[in-house]
């Protein structure tokens, strides 16, 4: 019998706790390459398990929609917890926060960024982030992965193609479809990036 995917327990399941009641966020980079299936995937159609057993990634499932990721030490994860009284479009929030990180990103004189898909952010047509939203009474958690440096090869080596892709992607693989900071030209530490958006996420959220 296949092991189901561990339940997730990263750094940012901390915010989405039962008796908060104030926004907060965090900007994180993982300590490990771990997968990470969306609430609908099965990991044996979005992941390569037999690579992802083989080197030893663990495959955990969040609560979030959206596809499989993955997190590496070459990745900065930003998640964000919001409250409303009244729960908008799950639009309204990731054009709302994407907002916030673009602003970021091109603080460091980035070029080229665009918002792409439903909640992708892009450097021309590569993409380098994706996110997804938790949704539970008044609480939104949104979190997403930011490509710093991490290869595309890197993620096709685990990744599936998705069953589900932004209409900008027309078919591309991994290696065709994603890049990273670096890759676009742009050598900035991590934590260079990590400060400018978190700086920018105390100002606006």
């Amino acid at each position: 019998m296949k092991p189901s995917p561990l339940p997730y327990n990263l750094p940012d399941q901390a915010l989405i706790d039962p008796d908060a009641v104030a926004n907060a966020f965090m900007v994180w980079q993982p300590a490990e390459t771990v997968i990470v299936l969306g609430q609908s995937n099965q990991a044996e159609t979005a992941v390569n398990m037999d690579l992802a057993d083989l080197d030893g990634v663990p495959v955990y499932k969040r609560q979030s929609g959206g596809q499989t990721v993955i997190l590496t030490p070459r990745t900065l994860v930003i998640s964000v917890r919001l409250f409303s009284e009244k729960l908008d479009n799950p639009q309204f929030y990731f054009k709302r926060i994407n907002n916030v990180l673009l602003s970021a990103l091109a603080s460091l004189g980035i070029a080229g960024l665009v918002e792409k898909g439903i909640s992708d952010i892009a450097i021309g047509e590569k993409k380098i982030l994706g996110s997804s939203i938790y949704r539970k009474r008044t609480m939104v958690f949104y979190h997403a992965v930011l490509n710093i440096s991490e290869t595309p090869e890197f993620i096709g080596r685990y990744l599936k193609h998705p069953v589900r892709e932004p209409d900008y992607r027309i078919g591309r693989r991994h290696e065709d479809f994603v890049t990273s900071i670096h890759l676009a030209g742009y050598p900035l530490a991590v934590e260079t990036i990590r400060e400018a958006l978190t700086n920018m996420l105390n100002l606006k959220t």
